[in-house]
């Protein structure tokens, strides 16, 4: 059996019907407790095999490196992109396009003749190593064991720790999801266990910032549906009225998180999307029956809702600052209004602003008069309407984007090149920017949450959004996450972004944009960078160059 093999970066997407084109070299050095993924693709003749084959994979390498594989899946995509969008895309027609990465099954995997597919490679090196770099091998092995062929890998490593993320970044968790495609109930033992697992492998990829449900998010629902309940504040209404809260579950949510890795907290909007005109679905117990009491039918600067605020924040805040989280914790008022609904939120911030003083609020809009009227202090414009926010030197600023951001600006599409979802680390770094957000960590409902879908089979929210726009994992048979290349890529991007920081606190500023920018005729901007995957590779290994040579002179003068 020929069994055909090429060694890839990360970068490269591989297609079942076309051979895949080594674009670009490999990164040449890691720093400690950073992950480095690689990929073999792999090819059997269907001129000389009929049958699909089960092959075993092994990985060899030293005992001072970490080695886990996967097979690279494929899932269909109905909706790849928007018809009016840029010519940057590895494709615009449906399709299966390669993104789970699945669990060897006893490390076997199936080769389907005149198809080609992929094994992802993560390695990393293990904490007390000595040696400066090392070699993995990995062997294609026949049932009986005989070796088909083999492909090595040799990776140097920097002795130094990458600093730690300064980026605030959040990708929003959707706990209702989790509990309808496992089929438990909301908040029972196995979901929590679920949720937990879920936002370990979030924070291991670079997300610190976590979704926290006070109440049901009011996030991506039909208006007048809703969305499965999911809250943390228990809230009692009395014979006469009056509220009174309990928080013992939120503080379970939050002592859970902090154990997983996360830092800090975003609660949930407290006031519809798109604009703030209601309030989000709110359950109480009334009389010992639980039902809701606010909702889309609720006015969300109305009276009885301006009570339930005015009682709620400052017992919530009170807990948080308790708990001694208060300046980890972030508000939201509305998602994504726009100037037709600048009043309904102005009249929301006037609500929450008394009660929330000294705490910071986000919220993703891109109208820069939300911000000049005074309306939010820390904005998160989308990556394509930046640039007013960026020109008037807003502070702390952050960035975010969605499915509308499809023409030239970085986003993970699965139709997208990889190098489109990690060039981001360039536009974070030159223009600081403080936090990140996206919307979809697990979404796996159809658009406005009609429905669930299973996302191995429904990548598009129902035709809904483009491929890769409203998950980055799947639900794995066990109850854990599986894993994708886009979110392996986009935390590479985060290991570019830390490694710049640190070769800038050994120089400048100055010096590392020069290395960014030094072969470019256009500066980067978020709509205009390099579209090439060797950019990236090329300029990651002469920031990690700079910085071992920086270190060996340190090193000697000491």
């Amino acid at each position: 059996m020929n069994l055909k093999v090429k060694k890839l970066s990360s970068l490269e997407k591989v297609f079942l019907h076309e051979e895949p084109i080594s674009a670009c070299s490999l990164v040449e050095s890691v720093f400690r407790g950073e992950k480095y993924s690689f990929q073999i693709a792999y090819y059997i003749d269907p001129e000389e095999v009929a049958e699909a084959q089960y092959l075993r994979v092994e990985a060899v390498s030293a005992p001072c490196m970490n080695v886990k594989m996967s097979s690279v899946g494929v899932v269909p995509s109905e909706m790849p992109t928007y018809p009016k969008t840029d010519t940057d895309y590895l494709t615009k027609q449906p399709g299966l396009f390669p993104d789970p990465l699945l669990e060897l099954t006893d490390d076997n995997i199936k080769v389907l003749p005149g198809q080609w597919r992929s094994i992802w490679v993560e390695a990393e090196f293990a904490e007390d190593t000595a040696l400066q770099d090392a070699t993995v091998i990995i062997r294609f092995l026949h049932e009986d064991r005989t070796e088909l062929t083999k492909v090595s890998h040799t990776i140097s490593l920097i002795d130094c720790v990458l600093p730690k993320q300064t980026l605030i970044h959040t990708g929003w968790f959707h706990y209702d999801c989790l509990s309808t495609h496992y089929g438990v109930e909301e908040l029972s033992e196995p979901h929590w266990t679920l949720i937990e697992d879920y936002m370990k492998t979030a924070a291991e990829h670079g997300m610190n910032m976590i979704l926290t449900p006070l109440f049901t998010p009011p996030l991506d629902t039909k208006i007048g549906g809703e969305r499965p309940t999911v809250q943390l504040v228990k809230v009692h209404v009395d014979d006469e009225g009056n509220y009174s809260f309990d928080f013992q579950k939120l503080r379970r949510f939050v002592e859970m998180a902090l154990r997983t890795g996360m830092e800090y907290f975003e609660m949930s909007h407290l006031f519809t999307q798109w604009g703030a005109v209601s309030a989000p679905k709110i359950v109480a117990s009334i009389g010992g029956e639980e039902r809701a009491i606010f909702g889309w039918d609720t006015d969300a600067s109305g009276e009885e809702y301006r009570k339930f605020l005015d009682t709620l924040l400052p017992q919530l805040t009170s807990a948080l600052e308790e708990w001694g989280i208060q300046e980890r914790c972030y508000f939201h008022i509305s998602d994504e209004p726009n100037l037709e609904q600048l009043d309904s939120y102005r009249r929301a911030c006037k609500i929450m602003e008394p009660h929330l003083r000294g705490y910071k609020m986000i919220d993703a809009l891109s109208d820069y008069e939300f911000y000049e009227k005074g309306l939010i202090k820390t904005p998160i414009p989308a990556n394509d309407h930046i640039d007013a926010f960026i020109d008037a030197k807003v502070p702390n600023l952050w960035t975010y984007y969605c499915c509308a951001q499809h023409n030239k600006v970085s986003n993970r599409f699965m139709a997208m090149p990889s190098r489109r979802n990690r060039i981001i680390a360039t536009q974070l770094y030159k223009f600081d920017i403080a936090g990140f957000l996206h919307w979809g960590y697990n979404f796996w409902y159809t658009q406005f949450s009609i429905h669930s879908i299973d996302p191995y089979a429904v990548t598009d929210a129902g035709c809904g959004f483009p491929s890769g726009d409203a998950f980055l994992v799947y639900p794995g048979r066990d109850g854990s996450p599986v894993t994708s290349i886009r979110l392996k890529v986009f935390r590479e991007a985060l290991y570019d972004l830390r490694a710049m920081k640190l070769l800038e606190s050994l120089t400048s500023k100055e010096f590392v944009m020069g290395i960014i920018e030094e072969t470019l005729v256009e500066p980067i901007t978020f709509s205009e960078y390099p579209r090439n995957e060797q950019y990236i590779i090329d300029m990651r290994n002469r920031i990690n160059r700079e910085i071992q040579e920086r270190l060996v002179t340190a090193t000697s003068i000491m």
